[in-house]
This record gives C-alpha cells, sequence and structure tokens, in this order.
C-alpha cells in the first residue's frame, strides 16, 4: 500500500524537526553562564584544580564559569544545592569518589545515593596517597609500621582529615589486609592534621602532596610509600606500598568528577564531556596538575560510574567491618 505524498512530507517534517529539537539543546549551550558548585574549600587541591579548569572553560564556551563553594555538611551541604538546581546543564557539581562511593554507606538513615540523583558527565583527576610519618621517626618502611602496629595492638595512631575519608578508609583497609587494630584520630583541619604528624603526636597518616607539601618542604615529615601499584614521577624515590613491604593490593586514590542533576538532555551532557576532556588536556592544566601529583582523566561517564561502584564495594565492607557511622 503506497503511502499518500503529502502525509509522508509531513511525516518528514515532522521527524526532522525532532533531529533539530534534538541537536538544538548543544549547538545552543551555553547561552547564559554556567555555576560549578563544589563542596571543597576555596584554596584546597581540588579547588585550585576547578579555578583552572571553569577559566579555560570559560573562554572556550565565550561564558562565565563560575566556582561556588559550598564545604562542610559532609558535602551534603553542597549536594543539596545542585539538587535543587534545573536539570539544564547549567549547574554542575564536583565530587570526589567518596562523595559517591561512601556517603550511601555512611548516612545509611538518608538513604541517598548521589548516582540516583546525579549523573556523571566528565573525570577530572586521581590523586594517589602517600604513607607520611615524623622525619624523626624510626621507621623506614611500611615493614617497620606494620610491626610497630602489631607491637602496640590498638594503640599506635594514625590521623585522618575526617571520618569516612579515603585516609580513614585507607588505613582500615590496611588493617584488614594486615591483621592490625590501630586508633583513628580525625582533623577538621588538613593542616592541623600534618602539623601533628610532623610532630610525632600522631604517628602516620596518609598524604596527597599538595594538602601536605608545607610540611613536608619544612623538613618534618617522610613519605615511606605511595599506595598505588606504581611510583609517582613526582616522587621517584619513594616506594610503591608492596615494594615497601606493605600488602600489595593495597591502593589508596581519590577521583574527582563533574556530575549533573538526573534529566540534562544526552546532548548537552555529550558536549560538557567532550569540551571538559579538551581542557584536561591543555599543556597548562596538565603542567599544573603535575605539581599536585594529579593524574589527569579522560574517562566516559561509563567509566566514572564502573569506577564509583567498585569503589563503593570497597567502601561498604570497610565500613561494615569498623562498625563506622556519621548518621
Amino acid at each position: 500500500m503506497k503511502s499518500h505524498p503529502l502525509l509522508a512530507g509531513l511525516a518528514t517534517m515532522l521527524f526532522a524537526g525532532l533531529a533539530c529539537a534534538q541537536g538544538a539543546p548543544a549547538a545552543d549551550y551555553p547561552n547564559k553562564p554556567v555555576t560549578l558548585i563544589t563542596p571543597f574549600a576555596a584554596g584546597s587541591g581540588p579547588d585550585a584544580v576547578l579555578r583552572l579548569i571553569s577559566d579555560k572553560l570559560g573562554r572556550q564556551w565565550n561564558q562565565r564559569v563560575v566556582v561556588d563553594n559550598k564545604p562542610g555538611g559532609g558535602g551534603f551541604i553542597a549536594i543539596d544545592a545542585a539538587r535543587r538546581a534545573a536539570p539544564d546543564g547549567y549547574t554542575l557539581l564536583q565530587l570526589d569518589s567518596e562523595h559517591i562511593a561512601a556517603l550511601p554507606h555512611l548516612y545509611k538513615s538518608k538513604g541517598f545515593v548521589p548516582l540516583q540523583h546525579f549523573d556523571p558527565v566528565a573525570s577530572l583527576f586521581r590523586t594517589p596517597f602517600f604513607v607520611a610519618v615524623p622525619s624523626t621517626s624510626n621507621w623506614k618502611n611500611m615493614t617497620d609500621l606494620i610491626a610497630a602496629a602489631r607491637q602496640k595492638n590498638g594503640d599506635l595512631t594514625y590521623g585522618s582529615w575526617g571520618v569516612g575519608s579515603p585516609g580513614h578508609l585507607g588505613a582500615q583497609q590496611l588493617e584488614a589486609l594486615t591483621g592490625t587494630r590501630m586508633q583513628h584520630v580525625p582533623f577538621k583541619e588538613v593542616s592541623q592534621l600534618y602539623a601533628n604528624v610532623g610532630s610525632g603526636e600522631v604517628s602516620w597518616a596518609y598524604a596527597s602532596i599538595p594538602s601536605s607539601q608545607g610540611i613536608y618542604k619544612a623538613g618534618k615529615l617522610r613519605y615511606i610509600a605511595v599506595a598505588a601499584d606504581k611510583r609517582v614521577p613526582q616522587m621517584p624515590d619513594v616506594p610503591t606500598m608492596a615494594e615497601a613491604g606493605g600488602p600489595a593490593g593495597l591502593e589508596v586514590n581519590s577521583f574527582v568528577s563533574l556530575l549533573t542533576p538526573k534529566g540534562v538532555p544526552p546532548s548537552i551532557k555529550a558536549k560538557i564531556n567532550a569540551d571538559v576532556a579538551k581542557v584536561i588536556a591543555d599543556p597548562e592544566i596538565r603542567a599544573r596538575f603535575d605539581t599536585f601529583a594529579f593524574e589527569p582523566l579522560a574517562w566516559s561517564p561509563e567509566e566514572i560510574t564502573r569506577n564509583a561502584e567498585a569503589k563503593s564495594k570497597i567502601y561498604g565492607d570497610l565500613v561494615k567491618r569498623g562498625n563506622i557511622s556519621l548518621d
């Protein structure tokens, strides 16, 4: 049966109109300022990187890209602000892998699963964590640290920048893999944490380069291992966890991504992903990442989700094992 020419023409126009409508959001995006909400405090490593990226994106998009710092509340102040935003691509949320993967286990009463409310749209970087000890410590490697933990049987202290942080959960993982027990000392201020490690008031802590470089450069800290399977180019003399006598499978790191509230058109999310990837490849951005030992990432949204789910499984087991809760 032949279709009527008029009906065929109308159908063609309809499909063409739908195609234009689907493509229009990305073609026109952005036509007004974009806000990047972050739970990280101004001056922190993730904030410094986000400001560099916002500047590059602003030039690329010919629009203002504003960083809005909303620290505190375990990340929920920033998360709640982003949840209230329209799903149009003009409000993005910067989160690390712990916000995505650990919060559901730490705040069970909230019943909040970030990836049920937000879609990953672009990855930014991953940071490794070093095992930092006082420069005066007799420990030369992880073998020494683990032996001391066994000898003190729960009295050896380690610090972190908060309950449920990578520094806390990474130490829990070390305990699980070595059959040791240690005493957790959480700090509100990162600077205070490493000052206390440097003075010997706390025996050790995980540390990123940007968070601990002040105390390290002052000669008060030593790094005895990096919790990774490869050495970090910026610290080539620091051995891996396995090389230092620690558990071979122990990797402690955090990755940072941008997310959008669910409902943003796929074409806009694809444009954001592609444009952020261009920015991450910029030599100036790469040079700044190098100073922090941040590893640039160009993951797809699916890869972000897959890596977050893998961390969530690890964190869920650690939180249960340690009976950790922030409710």
